[in-house]
């Protein structure tokens, strides 16, 4: 793969990783949002199970999306560290090269569509 594309995705992969970033941190504060933000008043206590219910639920979803992007900035992370090392486009499992529309559609992949579908067991 060329340097300028290479420059190109890790253009791409760093503003995917700075939104992630900020997704995280805004999930991370909504999810886990402190008892300090309505001045220790108790006002906002869910009074019915059911809305006690819905708030855990939600709190557990938004977790989970958390920990679903914190996947996904770690391969942001490998991917932008291979495009240091010269690798970004070659596949970790069979070396051979990953297609430019497989990285327009998932810049972070580090695999080829066979290794994919080998390891995803498809």
């Amino acid at each position: 793969m060329k340097k300028a594309d290479m420059l190109a995705y890790k253009e791409r992969l760093l503003a995917l990783r700075a939104r992630l970033r900020g997704d995280v941190n805004a999930l991370a504060s909504h999810a886990l949002r402190q008892s300090d933000d309505d001045g220790g008043d108790s006002s906002s206590m869910p009074i019915h199970m059911a809305e006690l219910g819905s708030e855990n639920f939600e709190q557990e979803f938004s977790l989970s999306l958390m920990e679903t992007e914190e996947t996904t900035l770690t391969a942001i992370d490998t991917a932008i560290e291979r495009v240091d090392q010269g690798t970004f486009g070659k596949c970790v499992e069979c070396e051979g090269v990953v297609p430019k529309t497989r990285l327009n559609a998932i810049p972070f992949t580090p695999v080829c569509v066979r290794c994919a579908e080998k390891l995803e067991g498809i």
